[in-house]
């Protein structure tokens, strides 16, 4: 990204940042290829990738170093590196968007300390929210949802992408919505916002979880269909749903979000919550269904993401070859065994369960219904999985653009881990891989994942900094006031100093 945002003062912590000058013998740009190693210190350097645009009031030159992604340096009283046991004071190296040292901070070489220099009292990187929708829409009414105009969407969206940067999430994967879009913006630097990996359109069967139930059939099958219509502007898949019914028709509703761009693909593999009229006990699409989705993503280099409540949707999405499974509301013993066997994600989405049914203003009186009868099972199914060792990344499902203030606002993710503790059962470093270290995985293994989520030599240099240790407290991640510094790519984004 080629854009900076001024960032107001957050926190008081306490933060060092050196101007002093310093010159280079080195002749050419550092390599900063992962092949650098714990132990090996580049060669300090100057260079900067392109300058960010202005943005008034310009920061203090030794800040718009930081946020232009030069080399500099970060000190940490404790760092938590997403997989392995925490380290004290520890220093690392930024350098090109990428992390291409870690030391103990006693053994930083003298020219290293004339870099640019942030200290930290705590270092750990990016957190990833593995389940989320960019959808612009203020309630869960899928009918508003399907019918709102997008430019509204969008001017929604730009805000929240900003909050969830802000809230310490450097990296989500969106499961239907227009993060592709938004992406896009981002990228180029026109909105502030994390890293985006969407699937575009959520997979639905006719009268499934993405259908819109209190609209025309005709209507819907218009707006999210598979063919050419003019409601769609002869452009199907570009929604936050597609409806595919039948083998050729999946086929070709996968082959659509990958036309636009997916990175993923989700399926609603059961009935759901939100959705006014489908039961979410009962499986969705037939197994043949299923399988034609996997295996044409898998075909393109994408894995399936499959929402599933009940045993049978999520046993058929099991068979079926998915990646993931988004809820797992009710996961018995048989199927964490052949997650555990096939190396499946869980994603347990604790947070729409727990504060959702705080809401009923946000949903249907059908769909709040449904809210109170799916979170009688969610936690035990949780703590099952737990338990049992299948493999876990925390997303939220959050998807409403909701002020700021509100618990189900874009922003408010970070109580996910606090969840995972207190209703899963993980140890909080437990916690804290699976909203790091694990985020990546839930995009497999056939190319689309990001090197992120872990602070070693060769990943991306997306990091945050919080006032406290969350290992004592792992409520600190619910007020985003408390992630005092926000680097994605290298690029400094939040800090404490004015600007």
């Amino acid at each position: 990204m080629t854009r900076r945002n001024a960032i107001p003062p957050g926190s008081s912590t306490t933060q060092t940042i050196s101007n002093a000058n310093f010159s280079t013998n080195s002749n050419h740009a550092i390599d900063c290829a992962p092949r650098v190693t714990d132990g090996e210190w580049p060669e300090p350097s100057s260079h900067s990738p392109s300058s960010p645009a202005s943005i008034p009031p310009s920061p203090p030159g030794s800040l718009l170093d930081l946020m232009a992604g030069t080399t500099h340096l970060i000190n940490a009283s404790l760092l938590l590196p997403g997989r392995g046991k925490p380290q004290h004071n520890m220093s690392i190296i930024l350098q090109g968007g990428t992390i291409t040292s870690i030391q103990p901070t006693a053994s930083v070489p003298p020219p290293f300390k004339n870099l640019p220099t942030t200290t930290v009292p705590v270092l750990m990187p990016g957190l990833w929210d593995c389940h989320i929708h960019l959808l612009g829409s203020k309630t869960f009414n899928f009918a508003e949802i399907a019918t709102q105009s997008t430019a509204l969407a969008g001017a929604r969206i730009a805000r929240n992408v900003h909050d969830i940067l802000m809230s310490g999430f450097t990296s989500v994967r969106e499961l239907a919505g227009y993060g592709l879009e938004v992406s896009k913006a981002i990228e180029e630097g026109t909105l502030v916002g994390p890293n985006i990996y969407s699937s575009g359109a959520a997979i639905s069967q006719t009268a499934g979880h993405g259908d819109v139930f209190d609209l025309p059939s005709g209507f819907v099958d218009s707006l999210f269909g598979v063919r050419d219509t003019q409601s769609n502007a002869m452009s199907p898949g570009m929604g936050p749903m597609i409806i595919a019914d039948g083998v050729d028709e999946c086929r070709r509703a996968v082959r659509l979000l990958i036309r636009r761009g997916a990175k993923c693909i989700k399926v609603f593999a059961s009935g759901g919550v939100l959705s006014i009229a489908d039961d979410p006990l009962r499986q969705q699409f037939s197994l043949d269904e299923l399988k034609v989705i996997v295996e044409e993503a898998q075909r393109a280099g994408r894995v399936v993401g499959a929402h599933c409540h009940g045993k049978d949707g999520i046993m058929a999405a099991l068979h079926a070859g998915v990646h993931t499974i988004e809820h797992g509301t009710y996961m018995d013993k048989e199927c964490v065994e052949l997650m555990k066997k096939q190396g499946t994600v869980y994603v347990p989405t604790r947070t729409i369960v727990k504060v959702g049914v705080d809401h009923p203003e946000l949903m249907s009186p059908e769909s709040y219904r449904k809210m109170l009868e799916t979170a009688r099972h969610h936690r035990d199914a949780y703590r099952l999985a737990v338990k049992s060792g299948v493999k876990i990344a925390l997303g939220t499902d959050l998807g409403i653009s909701t002020p700021a203030t509100h618990p189900l606002a874009h922003g408010r993710s970070g109580g996910e881990l606090a969840y995972a503790v207190r209703d899963g059962g993980m140890a909080p470093l437990q916690a804290i891989e699976a909203a790091t270290a694990m985020g990546p995985e839930v995009l497999g293994g056939l190319g689309m994942a990001p090197k992120s989520g872990r602070i070693e030599a060769g990943y991306d240099a997306d990091l945050v900094a919080l006032i406290a240790d969350p290992l004592e407290n792992m409520d600190l991640f619910k007020d985003p006031d408390n992630i005092t510094h926000v680097w994605k790519g290298g690029r400094l984004f939040k800090s404490p100093l004015p600007l």
